[in-house]
């Protein structure tokens, strides 16, 4: 079945058959298998403005601590922006939510302490403009707090990975699985202060997108 995305406008999509079929399966798959606790480590420190890059239903802000005051929460598909908006009631910092896309931030420059990704770096259009675009609206001495899938380092795997590109990414709201993260963060001009890699892997489909990193890195 094709997933019949429609560009709606310059900051907002529409990707109905990922945002109302597949993304809740994947998540309620996540959920079930202990994601919350790599969530939470994730977001465990943070404080002042945070922006978070592609919020998705937002069923994860109530995870966000108090200390943050306030959350940008940028999401460009517009089903899953309307979900985010009704999570956004049970969390406990104050939220806002906006359309837009991570190639051209709806930010201004040096804007947030903090900015967060979480399995969203696989899907954007462009990553080295996405990273670049994080570090612009992060302050100096600001933390990118990241939580993603990546290429796998075992040959077969990464090779099994290429080969299911194509259908994958075309059923995954463009999702690819064989992305260099922890480089492209680096080389987009982030500090790497901390960084774990483990397999995470909730369903026998995801076992394809099982390698991911989490970890913190700085503006300098």
């Amino acid at each position: 079945m094709p997933d019949t995305s429609a560009q709606t406008g310059r900051d907002t999509v529409r990707r109905p058959l990922f945002a109302n079929v597949l993304y809740p399966r994947f998540r309620k798959a996540a959920q079930e298998h202990g994601e919350e606790r790599y969530r939470l480590e994730l977001l465990e420190g943070l404080s002042g403005r945070v922006l978070e890059l592609g919020c998705g239903d937002g069923e994860h802000f109530r995870l966000y601590p108090e200390t943050v005051s306030e959350l940008v929460a940028v999401e460009p598909e517009e089903n899953l922006r309307g979900r985010a908006a009704r999570a956004a009631e049970r969390a406990r910092c104050a939220v806002r939510i906006v359309p837009g896309f991570a190639e051209e931030l709806p930010a201004g420059d040096d804007e947030f302490d903090a900015a967060v990704a979480a399995l969203v770096l696989c899907s954007v259009s462009d990553q080295e403009a996405a990273l670049d675009e994080l570090k612009r609206v992060v302050r100096p001495g600001g933390e990118l707090r990241f939580f993603e899938h990546v290429k796998a380092d075992a040959r077969f795997h990464a090779a099994a990975q290429l080969a299911v590109q194509p259908v994958w990414s075309r059923l995954g709201g463009g999702c690819h699985l064989a992305r260099d993260t922890e480089e492209a963060i680096r080389d987009a001009g982030f500090e790497i202060e901390r960084i774990e890699r483990f397999e995470f892997a909730p369903g026998l489909l995801q076992k394809l997108a099982g390698p991911h990193i989490l970890g913190l890195a700085r503006r300098p």
